[in-house]
């Protein structure tokens, strides 16, 4: 087991003041940078996940997030990605509690991608994800698509999956209209995902909705037709 001050204390061992600042500067989300990179989150996480059972991984995930230090959030999210978790309802949780607190993107997809997993496990979640799609916070709608990216990389896929991709494109098509970058970034880099394995289905859409997108939306969900 590893103490969560210990672990927070550890990401603060490696800081860089100077790159701390030219991260605050990129990211611009009001919280405090440590300047520590992604190579040593990842060392340290994997060093934690070995130390520790899944409720131990998971309270040091929430004082990590709760810290609000930019690494230390990250680390949160790393600490909980991975495919298979048993049960896995309180880690679902923990991510839903972070998404209202979404204000940078680079956050926003660690958690994203630690809550595409817990998706793919149990697909049924597609109903909370839903809600998100109308809320006031452009980056929870925004995790409404970037989650369910794997949705977009089946070659082959089941009924049921064909069905959840054209649920979620029917969220893609709701958000064509919103005209801040990062939704449009959203809906682009879906489409462009799933070019790579339906491009007629992208190019169907884009002929139903692609007058509406922004131009280098449009661009970027084409670039591999």
């Amino acid at each position: 087991m590893i103490a969560p001050t210990a672990a927070l204390d550890a990401l603060k061992s490696f800081g860089e003041p100077q790159k701390a600042a030219q991260m605050a500067t990129y990211h611009k989300a009001k919280r405090a940078y440590l300047g520590v990179s992604n190579p040593q989150i990842d060392a340290l996480c994997k060093d934690w996940r070995k130390a520790c059972d899944l409720d131990q991984r998971l309270g040091l995930s929430r004082y990590l997030w709760d810290s609000d230090f930019h690494e230390a959030r990250v680390a949160a999210a790393k600490l909980l990605i991975q495919a298979r978790i048993r049960p896995d309802a309180s880690v679902w949780r923990e991510i839903c509690r972070w998404v209202p607190e979404f204000d940078a993107w680079a956050i926003a997809d660690h958690a994203c991608s630690a809550g595409s997993r817990r998706l793919v496990a149990d697909p049924s979640r597609l109903d909370v994800v839903e809600t998100w799609t109308q809320n006031d916070s452009m980056w929870v709608r925004r995790a409404a698509l970037v989650m369910t990216l794997p949705w977009t990389k089946q070659n082959n896929p089941k009924p049921e999956e064909l069905t959840a991709r054209e649920r979620i494109l029917g969220w893609a098509a709701g958000y064509v209209s919103d005209r801040d970058w990062f939704i449009q970034k959203s809906v682009s880099w879906w489409l462009r995902s799933l070019s790579k394995h339906d491009p007629e289905r992208v190019r169907a859409f884009l002929a139903d909705h692609g007058e509406a997108m922004k131009p280098f939306a449009l661009r970027d969900a084409g670039k591999y037709l």
